[in-house]
Formats: C-alpha cells, structure tokens, sequence
C-alpha cells in the first residue's frame, strides 16, 4: 500500500537541515523542532480526520494505540524512510512524535509487518552502544489500524507548502530567561529526554527512588532523593525554553484557560510506571517550571510504612474527628490512605473522599469509595463537604483542613454521625489544635473548643527521619487521643498542660513524639544524632538514649537530614 503523496510531504521536512523532530496533534498545528526550538508549519490545526487521511496507506496509522496515556516509541519504515515514532493518545486525541531512526537500525519495510522496538525508558546522557540496537518483531495485532471517520467528518486536507521555509521562532512565546545560559544549545541529555518524552523522565525519577521531580526553563532538571535535590545528569546544562515548553506544553494544554487567568494549575497525572503524580505548573521568572510528587501505585499498610499498629484504632470509632498532621512533604497524604484502606477493606460503609487532586486511587473492597476532585468533580473543600453529608455517607476524607468553613463543616459532620478524617499542614498535635481554634474569630473560639472537644477522637502527627543505614526514611509518630481530660482541657483553654497529660497518657493509647524517637533508636532504625535533632527536649532525650542506646543506632546521620522528605523510602514505598 503507497504512502500518502501529503505524508510524504510532511517527512520531507526532516529532511531540512538541523530538523530533529516532528510533531502532529490533534487540535494543533504540525510543529518541528530545529536548533534547539520548536516551530510551527501550518497555520491551521489538525483534525482528528485529517489525521486519519494523512497516515492512511502507512505503517504508522497500524501504531495509533487502543489505551490512553503515552506510550513506547517504535522504530518502522515508511517508504523509503526509516522513522522513530511514539504516540500519545487521550480520549480521541492523538500526538505523534516522528524522528529519523538511527542509521544502523534494521527496519523492514513492509508496511504490512512492520518491525518495531520499544524505546528504552531510562533517559541516558549518551547514546546506547551499537550492539545493543537490536529490532525486535511486534506483531501487528497489538495495534490498532484506526478505521477512517464517515466521509462527511473528513475535513479538507491540509494546506503545506513543500517550498514553505518556516522561520526560526518559538510558535508559542514564553517569558525569556534572564540568565544566558537558558538560550544554549540542548544537550545530549536534553534531546534524550525531549524524544523519549515525559514518560521517560517520571520512569527515571521512579528507577531512583525520587520523591520528586522538578523541571523549570533555566535550570538543570532536578530529582528529589532523600530529601535532597540530585540532577538527573550532573554533566547538563540548563533547561533550554523549547525543551520544557516542548515537555509541559501538552500537560498545560487541556487546562490552558485556567492557566492563563491565574498562572499556575495542580493537577494530578497518570504516571507511565504506575500510580499518580501531583503535579504544579506554573511560570516563573525564566519560563514555565514543572513540580512532580510522585504517589505510590496504591494505598499502602501500615506495616509496610513502618508506622505503629496503635494507629489502626483511631479509625474504630463510628464518628469525630480524626487528623493527621506533620510539616509539609512529611508522608501525611499516604499515612490518610493507609487508614482510609483499612476502612474500605473491613467495613460496608460508604466512603466520601475529597482530595485536591486525588492522587491514590483505591481499589474495591469491602467499601464504597466516591473520590471527588477540587475543580473537575468540585467548587471547592467547603462546597463538596455540604454536599456530601446528603449523600449517605459514612465516612468524609478531607484532603487538608484549609480553611474556616471547611473546618466548621467538618466539626458539623463529625458532631453528626459521621467519621471525618483529614490533613492538616501543623508540626504537632497541640499546634493542630490551635490552628483549628485561631481559624476562627475570638468571639467564636469559645464554641469552637467546646466542638472540638466533644468531636475530636485522635490526632496523629508525624515527621519522617532518615534511616540509621541511609538507604530511607522512617516514622516518628506522636499519637494524641481524644479522652475526658483532653476534652476538658480544650474547653478550659490550658494546652499548655498537654505535655503532662501526654506523658502519663499511656493508658489511654497516647505516645509521645520523644517515646517513638527512642524506640526508633533502640530498634536501630535512627542514629541518636537524628533523633536528638528532631527533639524540642534535646538534653533530656541525649540523656536518656546514650543511657542505653544500642550499638547500632549510633551511627552518623546522613545529609539528608538537612531537608523534609516527600515520600516513605524515597519514593518505591512511598507516602506523599
């Protein structure tokens, strides 16, 4: 079957000088990348049906893929040419990047079998040896040959002028960078990346145990590991403008109204490798600048987070509240989802989540888990709580107590019947309480303490300390649980008395932050250095750890002790 005399014209331009790439979008117009920029080359964007009628009669129309999400670039002839494509899908939307394939690869040119390799997921600063390039068949019944749409929805053909020689500027303008460096030339790495796309760079971040990404016009594309900041290639230069507006572009693209009215969206993706990611895009002095904390595939345990199993019964009651709380990036978002599971997998209740994004997706148990979304699914916190109390439910997961009407809903739901279960960015228990009460007027606060006396049934604070052998993060929890002495001590004002009562608490399932530090110690999971730094009671926590510390925990801490962690264990086993 011939190829298209118009898709032919289209390959022809990478056979102009210094074109590396080219792209075709539904929804808009074909671009190339040459020196390091992306230019466009039609005026008007593609159709779904133009589409079709361009790849029609070409191997590459067998590759247009059944699933949504991006997928592996393969290697096929088409005519003459020897071309390296991957191809997004979303909905019925599709995005091609098209290459030339390297010279020594072998590619059958039948159009009807063609040969194909999947594109490696790592992204490497230099290219694999020759030896490794080897083509691999792929039959052709794991694509799908797209059917043509009905005639009356084919669209003129597009309009390309073969002689048209496209100038040298960016299609899409973007804030210059100040710093010169920005304008450089791409490197090895960066054109790796770009071909390989997004999905490359979040399955690096994951091969490393990365807690986050961070990609922005005019600096070196960072990954978070350990709580430290790591270039995924030392030896690059900075972001150049093309590279990352080529890379976020068509993230930004769905939301682009949003983006433009107040500069920034947070959104959750899909990742390539599994689970989500929750992602901020934004704009900053150089350009555009990406941010992606990478979730866990799906809702943790427990024990795999290393937490205390005393946690599993602040969920046991049928109503109050229930908050976890910790500094920001300190695992509070997966610690939510591990005692939200513990729910769904035991009890036939229904569950109401409330997340902005959401980021682990539950799977179905014993529950009925309704995950709603600020801003698709939502107006806001407040607006899908009062809705959701006339939905039946039994249990309200809050994303983050943000603001005060979200929290007096809350109080209302949790005084009602219902089990409220929600995030609060606080470093301890007693700070949580203060906040809850300062949201709101000093007129008000006396019958905000009284609900939240009689509403409140656990607060768990933790932070994430690094391991004693350096390879990962632990829990130091502090467990504060609702009782009559502490419902009496919130409505008489006197928190300052809550150290006491925490310290002979026990008997009602409280833990002091200090206590798990020392069993962290004694359990060699934390060096005494660490644990002595994360204390507010440091002389009296030295005293009694090098009392009778063992060996092991006496270990240096490691650097990454500096900064807060946004996963437990960097990233593979890990809490948001």
């Amino acid at each position: 079957m011939a190829v298209s005399a118009q898709l032919d014209q289209v390959l022809k331009y990478l056979d102009r000088e210094g074109v590396t790439e080219l792209m075709i979008s539904v929804g808009r117009p074909i671009t190339l990348r040459r020196g390091g920029q992306v230019v466009t080359v039609t005026n008007a964007p593609v159709s779904r049906g133009q589409l079709m009628v361009l790849l029609q009669g070409s191997a590459i129309l067998k590759l247009l893929p059944e699933t949504d999400g991006m997928h592996p670039a393969v290697d096929v002839a088409v005519g003459d040419r020897r071309l390296r494509v991957q191809i997004g899908r979303r909905a019925d939307e599709y995005m091609l990047k098209i290459e030339r394939a390297p010279a020594t690869l072998e590619v059958d040119v039948n159009l009807d079998e063609p040969t194909v390799r999947p594109q490696p997921r790592a992204v490497s600063p230099q290219p694999a040896p020759a030896a490794s390039r080897q083509s691999t068949p792929i039959a052709t019944s794991e694509f799908r040959s797209a059917p043509l749409p009905p005639s009356s929805k084919v669209t003129s053909p597009i309009d390309l002028d073969l002689d048209y020689e496209p100038p040298a500027r960016a299609a899409t303008p973007a804030p210059r960078t100040i710093a010169s460096p920005a304008a450089r030339p791409e490197s090895s790495a960066q054109r790796a990346a770009s071909s390989s796309s997004f999905a490359a760079l979040v399955q690096l971040a994951q091969d490393r145990g990365a807690s986050d990404l961070h990609v922005a016009t005019g600096r070196a594309t960072a990954i978070r590991v350990l709580g430290e900041l790591v270039p995924v290639d030392p030896g690059a230069g900075p972001a150049t403008e093309a590279f990352v507006t080529a890379l976020l572009g068509p993230l930004i693209q769905p939301h682009q109204a949003r983006f433009d009215a107040v500069g920034y969206i947070d959104l959750a993706i899909e990742s390539p490798g599994g689970g989500r990611l929750r992602s901020n895009l934004s704009r900053h002095q150089g350009g555009l600048k990406g941010t992606f904390r990478i979730a866990r595939t799906s809702p943790p345990t427990l024990d795999e987070l290393g937490l205390p199993k005393e946690l599993a019964k602040v969920i046991a009651h049928h109503q109050g509240l229930v908050v976890v709380a910790g500094p920001s990036g300190h695992g509070k978002t997966t610690t939510l989802a591990a005692l939200v599971d513990l729910i769904n997998a035991a009890r036939p209740f229904h569950i109401i989540t409330i997340e902005d994004p959401v980021e682990i997706v539950y799977p179905r148990k014993a529950a009925v888990v309704s995950q709603r979304e600020v801003g698709p699914h939502t107006r806001s916190f407040a607006a899908a709580l009062k809705g959701s109390l006339r939905e039946d439910p039994d249990v309200i997961v809050i994303g983050e107590l943000r603001d005060r009407e979200t929290v007096e809903i809350a109080l209302t739901a949790a005084e009602t019947g219902h089990l409220v279960i929600a995030t609060m960015s606080t470093p301890s228990a007693a700070k949580t309480i203060d906040r809850l009460v300062d949201m709101f007027p000093p007129d008000d606060q006396s019958q905000v303490r009284a609900s939240i006396a009689g509403a409140l049934r656990a607060i768990v604070s933790q932070r994430l300390l690094p391991s004693a052998n350096g390879k990962g993060v632990v829990a130091a929890v502090e467990l504060l649980t609702g009782c009559l002495p502490l419902s009496q001590m919130i409505r008489d004002d006197k928190l300052y008395q809550l150290p006491n009562l925490m310290q002979r608490g026990r008997a009602f399932g409280m833990m002091r932050f200090d206590d798990s530090l020392t069993e962290l110690v004694k359990a060699g999971r934390i060096s005494i250095e660490t644990a002595v730094g994360a204390t507010e009671n440091k002389r009296e926590l030295a005293t009694t750890l090098r009392g009778g510390a063992p060996g092991p925990a006496a270990a240096p801490p490691p650097a990454a002790a500096k900064k807060g962690f946004g996963l437990f264990g960097g990233g593979k086993k890990g809490i948001e």
